[in-house]
């Protein structure tokens, strides 16, 4: 799929933290903000070299970019890598959560391990980057603050228990700092794909490829640009009166 030219430079000087984006929806999301003139940092917990492809396609586009590693399920080291970019940068505006793991299983096999394990990064991940950056954006009396779920978490799922609540807990997340943080100028909302092609689901075999194109509505699985435009929008001054919500980008799988 050609890259979409993206002309507007409204984030310009605005900085962007986005959780696990070296890959999928995170790398969209984090190459899209930097067209939009955000200086990027991009979060990685496993890769770096893929973190740096990153960071080095944002460079070449013109924008600006930085790697930045950190296991977002650790709570201390959120707090460090926080206290890195202020120190660095002075102010963050935007932080797209995005960071996540799947450890599919029947409930009646699933371990306590590959449960803890889905709820600690995309769970409580989520809440330590907020714990950590939310006195920030008091202090400058502004911020957006955009979770990427699932409409698992909407509608749960057969096999993803974990995924599901952890995506699911998201939501009630999104909701509740939304409402603490409104009156501080301080925008909070969730975003929830469907099935989005990714390294993930072009994994899945055809059958269960078949099986979810069925599902959908519109007769096809999602981009990553898809969602990426969204983020893009819940970033921009065209959503400012919008918070607490939350979107769903599934080619219509939970019209009701």
């Amino acid at each position: 799929m050609e890259e979409e030219t993206v002309s507007t430079k409204e984030l310009e000087g605005r900085v962007a933290l986005v959780t696990g984006a070296s890959r999928g929806i995170g790398r969209a999301v984090a190459q899209r903000l930097a067209r939009m003139g955000a200086t990027v940092l991009v979060n990685y917990n496993g890769s770096l070299d893929r973190a740096m492809e990153v960071v080095q396609e944002i460079q070449e586009a013109g924008g600006r970019g930085e790697a930045i590693c950190c296991d977002v399920s650790d709570y201390g080291a959120c707090g460090r890598m926080a206290e890195e970019i202020i120190k660095k940068y002075a102010h963050v505006d935007i932080l797209v959560n995005n960071a996540g793991v799947t450890r599919d299983n029947l409930i009646l096999r699933m371990s306590e391990e590959e449960y803890d394990k889905v709820l600690d990064t995309n769970l409580k991940g989520a809440f330590n980057t907020i714990r950590h950056l939310s006195r920030y954006f008091l202090k400058q009396r502004g911020g957006n603050i955009i979770n990427i779920s699932s409409v698992s978490g909407v509608t749960g799922n057969a096999g993803q228990a974990n995924y599901s609540a952890s995506k699911a807990g998201l939501i009630g997340l999104t909701k509740s700092v939304a409402r603490e943080l409104a009156g501080k100028g301080v925008r909070v909302n969730a975003v929830a794909p469907g099935f989005i092609e990714t390294e993930m689901t072009q994994a899945l075999p055809e059958k269960a490829r078949e099986a979810a194109v069925a599902s959908i509505p519109a007769g096809r699985m999602g981009t990553v640009e898809d969602v990426a435009r969204l983020v893009a929008f819940l970033a921009g001054k065209g959503a400012d009166y919008i918070t607490g919500q939350v979107i769903c980008v599934d080619g219509g799988m939970t019209c009701a």
